[in-house]
């Protein structure tokens, strides 16, 4: 979901560096790009042990998700090529899963506010499973649900923990670097595109 259906990183950015700033700590972009694609949990669980904060990584946790259901609030940031890719590919006959490490209450938010929800089968959370990205767990629990094996699966990411994790459950995996991982590496990606557009061209 975030930085491939919806340009949510700069939100997610901004909703740390105020959880951050609380407790009087700079945030920078070049701290914050490690923790692209993984769950907040996991993010405000290492920020808590390195800057030694007396929050709990729960509530630190608390305080990023209600900053970014305010920021959602104000208007989700759809990548280029949402809606229509995901239309094509619906009525192209592909069955499609949302496996994201946002928590349910975030990606709830963005399905609503951008009228997505009804386009997938199966919706999973990275707080719903035991470990996040790059665990390939909310990918196969992605594929559990829509009932098909992992190497049926191509699996859409912008981040290099999403790339491990795809390629951890056996899974193909198309990468569309978002203008915040595109000095990741990619290497193991089967494919890289410029946008999401170009996934109508290679399936």
């Amino acid at each position: 979901m975030d930085g491939v259906l919806v340009d949510s990183e700069p939100f997610g950015f901004e909703a740390l560096r105020r959880v951050m700033a609380h407790h009087g700590l700079p945030y920078s972009e070049e701290e914050n790009a490690e923790f692209l694609g993984r769950t907040t949990l996991e993010s405000c669980r290492i920020l808590q042990a390195r800057h030694g904060l007396p929050e709990s990584p729960e509530t630190l946790a608390d305080r990023y998700i209600e900053g970014m259901l305010a920021l959602i609030a104000q208007g989700p940031i759809p990548m280029a090529g949402v809606p229509d890719v995901l239309l094509r590919l619906r009525s192209a006959g592909y069955r499609m899963a949302l496996a994201s490490s946002a928590e349910p209450r975030l990606i709830d938010a963005n399905l609503a506010a951008l009228s997505l929800r009804p386009l997938f089968e199966a919706v999973v959370s990275g707080a719903q499973v035991a470990r996040g990205k790059p665990a390939p767990d909310v990918f196969l629990a992605a594929a559990d649900r829509l009932g098909v094996p992992s190497h049926g699966c191509l699996v859409i990411e912008d981040s290099r923990n999403g790339l491990l994790a795809a390629k951890a459950a056996g899974m193909t995996c198309a990468v569309v670097p978002c203008a915040h991982t595109r000095h990741q590496d990619f290497r193991e990606a089967d494919h890289r595109l410029g946008a999401l557009p170009e996934l109508l061209t290679i399936l």
